[in-house]
């Protein structure tokens, strides 16, 4: 089968598209036929290779020759065989959720990480929510506390979180900002902003509006800005960072934002979405209602999984990128 790997950390062009083994389902397990596959900037820090903590975090073994990484996470596709102690899928299911090596023709994933797919939603549309998804309802359900009614601002609003944010916060009644480029007003708009902020010509952290949460989708501006605009009893949650410092500099700005929060009744703080089968059935169960319409950028076929990964690096994409699997 062919799978998109790499053999040493770096650019993209140390991705691979080769015939690798057909991986077998271990305990617990199920093996997909990939249909569509997704990219995070979290692929992306991975293949160039991130901090040492965050390799302990994710268990990942070192990339060599004789052991290469596998590409990717976000999967959707149809199960093919099953591992031991696994009872709720069968073969022939139409699946998505998270899976190492999801760009490939085939993916083993943890039967917890997965769902069916809904019969409305498509491949490509399930393959764009996993990470993305639960990363947005969690940040905003569960470490924001999101109520109706408030003022919520998400910064990077037409990214891949960024636009499940918006929507994730309007269907929980909120009074949503959204923050991006001139180019992309009209897309933040059509995904249900009450409000767009074009960052190239007005700073949100210098107006006079005050935010009960904020989520930070690309972490360019200072802890101090944040606590101005929030309400003296807001939050602000930091689910991405400027690629310009790196992961190593990105842990530093976690580090300050748990440090200044224990002074202030304004919170600053990082959060990292956790895996779950209930986030994954809400995002479908969204899907089909229509209270969540996923923005796909552009596909590209497996062999061409580099240039799609250069073009997420180019900060290009409105929504998601997807990788289709013929």
């Amino acid at each position: 089968m062919k799978a998109i790997i790499y053999r040493e950390c770096g650019t993209p062009d140390v991705l691979r598209c080769e015939e690798v083994e057909m991986p077998v389902p271990g305990d617990g397990q199920v093996l997909i036929k990939v249909k569509s596959a997704s990219l995070n900037p979290v692929d992306k820090h991975m293949m160039k290779g991130v901090p040492w903590l965050f390799r302990v975090l994710f268990r990942m073994p070192k990339v060599s020759a004789a052991n290469p990484g596998r590409f990717g996470r976000d999967v959707a596709g149809v199960v093919e065989t099953i591992g031991p102690n696994v009872t709720e899928f069968k073969p022939g299911d139409e699946v998505f959720g998270v899976s190492p090596g999801a760009c490939a023709e085939y993916a083993c994933a943890n039967a917890a990480k997965i769902v069916i797919k809904p019969a409305g939603v498509t491949f490509e549309q399930a393959a764009s929510s996993p990470v993305v998804a639960f990363t947005a309802l969690q940040a905003l359900r569960d470490k924001g506390k999101v109520q109706p009614g408030q003022k919520v601002l998400i910064n990077g609003a037409s990214g891949g979180v960024g636009t499940y944010a918006v929507q994730i916060a309007k269907s929980f009644g909120a009074e949503v900002t959204g923050v991006c480029s001139t180019r992309n007003l009209d897309l933040v708009r059509s995904i249900g902003a009450d409000h767009v902020i074009d960052y190239t010509k007005e700073d949100f952290a210098k107006s006079d509006q005050r935010y009960d949460l904020i989520i930070e989708c690309v972490a360019n501006h200072s802890l101090s800005d944040y606590r101005r605009i929030l309400k003296p009893t807001g939050s602000c949650i930091l689910i991405g960072g400027p690629d310009k410092e790196g992961m190593g500099g990105y842990m530093v700005i976690l580090l300050k934002a748990l440090v200044s929060s224990w002074f202030s009744n304004k919170k600053i703080a990082p959060y990292m979405a956790k895996t779950n089968q209930d986030d994954l059935r809400i995002a479908g169960e969204l899907m089909v209602s229509g209270k969540l319409k996923p923005v796909i950028d552009r596909t590209y076929p497996l062999s061409e999984t580099p240039d799609a990964v250069r073009y997420l690096a180019a900060k290009h994409a409105q929504g998601k990128v997807i990788i289709t699997i013929d």
